[in-house]
């Protein structure tokens, strides 16, 4: 049986007694009713192979592990054991007579020594896949990289299109070309790679295939400079623009008229759209997904100001995080202009910081303090106290701070199509207003701010001791509250998955009772049917179960309404099980909390403080979007499903040659990235991401992991080069240290915050004009096209948090320094004077 038809061993069995029975063809529909109909019909010539008569003898002597015997059947001669007799004879009894089918059978049975050694290859392949390393393809693990933002946008329609053309240089030497794709105004062509041709060059080109059905003019040349050559191996392809200075108004109208009448019969060239679409599509999956705070930072003569902030719904609690007890935003405390300047002056790809945070609640007022590690640096004495006492406070965090620059003008996004297709298209590719522009004309940087807290650090800054009465001293990083910070405004972006109610901002007291057992803790943003609170102490519930809820100080202001135990449903949980989201249970007996809260609305609509989904200024939040899209700092990544496994699928990022890239750049090809130290040590796969992915659900917030990496690129083997281990399979923090040790006696240490989560669906209605202008000239292209990012399940990013490591286990300023130098490709063997004599 050929390997192609292993899998329907059972089918071919069930059906060899129905052969050569009138029924077989009915019988065969239904019990390969699932097979493909080309297999199917492969079945049926197999089976008809089987049933042929056979005259074959067969002698099994020395070929089994039994004693064989003389055995005639219909007057032939066999020499057989005795479990090949009464396979012979029930296979006869099945076949009716002695054909093909039934020679194989006998000469395959169980103890046939060929069958034997071949189970036992099998059987060995397979355990040594198991006990040894599987041979690592690189290929699994090369993403594409992709460019958010970077939209290549046609100022007219490219039509496919391949014409002999002429073309003359300035010298009137003779070039002869063809047309890949044209436009009125540019051409791509194909020459030899024979001829010298340089960007900028002026070129004249006569159509000699368009000469002979079209009336042009065959003396007078259309003028082109040269603006981009692609040189391959066996040809070139230039990219030519039509000369400005040189118009020709009736050759201009022929093109018009020729391309408008011709392009549905050789089609508009769609490879931009298409990429569009691919970009726009990653960043719909990428923008609502990640954790970190985007801030946008303005320049002026007095220095830089934090202006706005960007919020999706992985990052709305982070930035509920600096609300004081009357819910305004401190954020603007991280970033002074003493950070800021500081992270500018540091070398491209490395202005950045690290920040360490907690609060401190005193009379119902919250007090916020924060220290970079240049800060704690400059008051040794405090460094360990700060770390000791903040990371013993719930509120303990620690921050990476990123700066790059930016432009204002990376918040224009138009769409891959001309305006000229339609009114529609044409008013989407407007640039943004003036008062928009207004608001953004100051903003220089962006600043990113991300929560790289996790247990294992926190527990290691726990183990240091703490001094009571030099606790005092710590006011110093405190932040006073009668120096205001700058005021961040915080902007979400527009997407389909916006919430049905406007939430606001609330933070007060309640006592929550789950199963007779009552906790405190504090809304933190309501709205007539919901609810999100922090509890001080966290508790395992599952999702969907009912508890209730008691306001004290809201019971104050009302009489009306008893604030006492009313139900919610636990709709979500944060993974520490501090935050919940809550639905309030509503029916004909329990209308108490939306009647409230909806009278608590009406009546202080003014001070109240809502998410800010209506903007005060149209199309703020999408020009963020779209400013930072351009400016990803940390390696977006995204996974799509091949069988069991969650493999690469793409990459994105804006960041210069780093640390971070440059080992993902390892043996990786151009365009891609390769994200090997997401997957293996050298004996085994990590789990983090199959098990990540298994267990969240769309649109949850990101699950967060530490990697260390030890990369040694004097290896040529991928597995030798490249030791990663999850943080939680080292048993003890020594021997976190010591692999560090080890990772840069041979070569470069990096640590990584991985974070991953499921996606969501992306918001077609961002890519609706360009899916519907595809569809006309490629219908089967862009159902290809969206199956593929359909099948776009997970997305993460990439954090470089080494620095931070290393200081936590108390590294050398100059081995951190060092270690930012790009380990060498090849090392240089020491040679002794013993050798050298020798030789």
């Amino acid at each position: 049986m050929s390997q192609d038809l292993e899998e329907y061993h059972e089918i071919i069995e069930a059906l060899k007694p129905m052969i050569n029975e009138p029924e077989f063809n009915q019988v065969l529909l239904q019990v390969a009713a699932n097979v493909p109909p080309q297999k199917r019909f492969l079945l049926k010539m197999e089976l008809k192979r089987l049933a042929r008569p056979c005259i074959r003898l067969i002698d099994l002597r020395g070929l089994v592990d039994g004693k064989c015997q003389l055995y005639t059947h219909e007057g032939r001669d066999h020499y057989l054991d005795e479990i090949a007799i009464e396979t012979l004879e029930r296979q006869v009894r099945i076949f009716g007579e002695y054909t093909i089918g039934v020679y194989e059978a006998v000469t395959n049975t169980e103890n046939n020594f060929r069958v034997m050694h071949r189970k036992e290859q099998q059987l060995a392949k397979q355990k040594k896949a198991q006990t040894a390393p599987q041979a690592i393809k690189k290929e699994f693990y090369l993403a594409p990289l992709i460019e958010f933002g970077n939209i290549p946008q046609r100022a007219e329609e490219r039509m496919n299109f391949s014409v002999n053309i002429e073309i003359f240089n300035d010298a009137n030497k003779s070039m002869q070309a063809t047309t890949i794709d044209i436009s009125v105004s540019g051409l791509k062509v194909k020459v030899g790679k024979e001829h010298l041709v340089k960007v900028g060059e002026k070129l004249t080109v006569q159509f000699r295939g368009l000469e002979k059905e079209y009336s042009l003019d065959k003396r007078q040349g259309i003028a082109y400079t040269v603006g981009s050559i692609e040189r391959a191996k066996d040809d070139q392809r230039l990219n030519l623009q039509r000369v400005q200075d040189a118009p020709n108004p009736t050759f201009d109208k022929f093109f018009e008229s020729f391309i408008h009448g011709n392009k549905r019969r050789y089609k508009v060239n769609l490879d931009n759209t298409f990429q569009a679409i691919q970009n726009k599509t990653y960043e719909q999956y990428y923008i609502p997904n990640f954790t970190s705070i985007p801030v946008f930072i303005e320049k002026s003569e007095k220095g830089y100001h934090p202006k706005y902030a960007l919020a999706n719904d992985c990052n709305r609690e982070e930035i509920q995080y600096w609300a004081n007890e009357i819910q305004d935003l401190k954020i603007g405390y991280l970033l002074s202009d003493a950070r800021i300047k500081h992270c500018l002056s540091l070398p491209k790809g490395q202005q950045e910081t690290f920040i360490y945070v907690f609060n401190h609640v005193k009379g119902d007022k919250i007090y916020f303090y924060s220290a970079t590690i240049q800060e704690l640096d400059a008051a040794p004495h405090l460094k360990h106290l700060f770390f000791a006492y903040g990371s013993r406070k719930v509120s303990w965090r620690i921050y990476k701070l990123q700066l790059t620059d930016i432009s204002p003008e990376q918040s224009y996004q138009p769409l891959s199509i001309a305006n000229t297709i339609n009114e529609s298209v044409k008013r989407q590719n407007q640039k943004p207003a003036p008062r928009l522009m207004s608001r953004l004309k100051n903003i220089s940087h962006v600043a990113l701010l991300t929560n790289i807290t996790d247990d294992t650090s926190t527990e290691y800054y726990q183990r240091l001791k703490i001094s009571r009465d030099q606790l005092p001293q710590l006011k110093m990083f405190g932040h006073p509250r009668n120096r205001l910070p700058d005021t961040v405004t915080v902007y979400r972006f527009k997407y389909f998955n916006q919430r049905r109610e406007t939430r606001f901002l609330l933070r007060t007291p309640i006592t929550v009772n789950i199963d007779g057992h009552n906790y405190e803790g504090n809304t933190e943003d309501f709205s007539t049917q919901g609810l999100r609170i922090e509890l001080d102490t966290p508790f395992k519930s599952k999702e969907n179960s009912l508890i209730k809820i008691t306001f004290p100080n809201l019971q104050k202001v009302t009489t009306k309404y008893a604030l006492a135990d009313l139900p919610y449903y636990v709709r979500q949980l944060s993974r520490d099980n501090s935050v919940l989201h809550l639905q309030a249970l509503v029916n004909e007996h329990n209308t108490t909390a939306k009647h409230f809260f909806d009278a608590l609305i009406k009546a202080n609509r003014s001070k109240l403080r809502a998410y800010r989904d209506e903007e005060e200024v149209p199309g703020i939040g999408e020009a963020l979007r779209n400013i930072y899209a351009r400016n990803v700092m940390n390696v977006a990544y995204f996974l799509r499903k091949e069988d069991i496994d969650f493999v690469p699928d793409a990459t994105a990022t804006w960041a210069t040659t780093n640390r971070l890239t440059n080992l993902l750049h390892y043996k990786s090809e151009s365009g891609f990235l390769n994200l090997y130290p997401l997957y293996r040590n050298t004996m085994s796969k990590h789990d983090f991401i199959p098990s990540a992915m298994h267990n969240l659900k769309p649109n949850e917030k990101p699950i967060m992991r530490e990697v260390f990496v030890a990369f040694d690129p004097s290896k040529e083997q991928l597995s030798d080069a490249i030791k990663s281990l999850v943080s939680e399979q080292f048993i003890k923090h020594e021997k976190r240290r010591e692999f560090i040790s080890q990772a840069l006696l041979h070569g470069q240490f990096i640590a990584l915050k991985v974070f991953v989560a499921k996606t969501g669906r992306p918001d077609i209605e961002k890519m609706q004009s360009e899916l519907n202008y595809v569809g006309v000239y490629a219908l089967h292209k862009a159902k290809q096209l969206e199956e593929k990012l359909w099948s776009v399940t997970g997305v993460g990013d990439l954090v470089d948090v080494t620095d931070e490591v290393m200081r936590r286990y108390e590294f050398s300023e100059e081995k951190i320094a060092d270690n930012h130098k790009f380990p060498v490709t090849h090392k240089i063997q020491k040679v002794g004077i013993e050798q050298l004599l020798r030789s």
